[in-house]
């Protein structure tokens, strides 16, 4: 099964902002994952920021960097947060999320996110413990979080449609939306 790319979708400003910034460190296995958490204490606390790389393998980066900065400015398999905790086994993920407003990967993107976590040498959850639903509007172009099932545009009041569309080509509208709102 091939899996969906997510290109950057966010404001270009901020991908060219982080230019410089240094990726997110690719986890290969379970020392990978130790080391990181040595070298970012805070994570334990407040979670981390994560991409799925075009190679499969998770990337992490401290919770409050840009997705498009952990990824390099690459296109992603995944994007989100993600939380760990140490219990009697060793590192575990207690959370994960799809929550990325510079990629908005659909919630399919699970499949990515459950290979990198497993080729990491880390135990999955059975799916994502806070999924986002992200829908650009056909009617006006803005990018939506979608709250309760309620698939209707916060700016123009237009219906959203039921399937993932941020593809900067799925709906023919920009593909830089200047925010993404809730």
């Amino acid at each position: 099964m091939e899996l969906q790319r997510y290109p950057y979708v966010g404001p270009e400003e901020i991908r060219l902002a982080v230019a410089t910034s240094p990726a997110g460190v690719p986890i290969l296995g379970a020392r990978d994952v130790e080391a990181w958490l040595q070298a970012t204490p805070d994570a334990l606390i407040e979670g981390a920021t994560y991409v799925v790389d075009l190679q499969g393998r998770l990337r992490l980066a401290p919770r409050r960097s840009e997705h498009v900065a952990c990824a390099k400015g690459e296109d992603v398999l995944a994007a989100g947060e993600i939380r760990f905790q140490r219990d009697t086994h060793g590192v575990t993920v207690a959370e994960v999320s799809n929550q990325s407003t510079g990629y908005c990967p659909d919630t399919t993107c699970w499949t990515a996110v459950e290979r990198a976590l497993t080729q990491a040498g880390l135990n999955a959850p059975a799916g994502f413990t806070h999924e986002v639903i992200f829908r650009r509007c056909l009617r006006c172009g803005e990018v939506n979080l979608v709250k309760e099932g309620w698939f209707v545009c916060v700016f123009c009041e237009a219906e959203l449609p039921r399937e993932w569309n941020i593809s900067p080509t799925a709906s023919g509208t920009p593909a830089s939306p200047a925010t993404t709102r809730r």
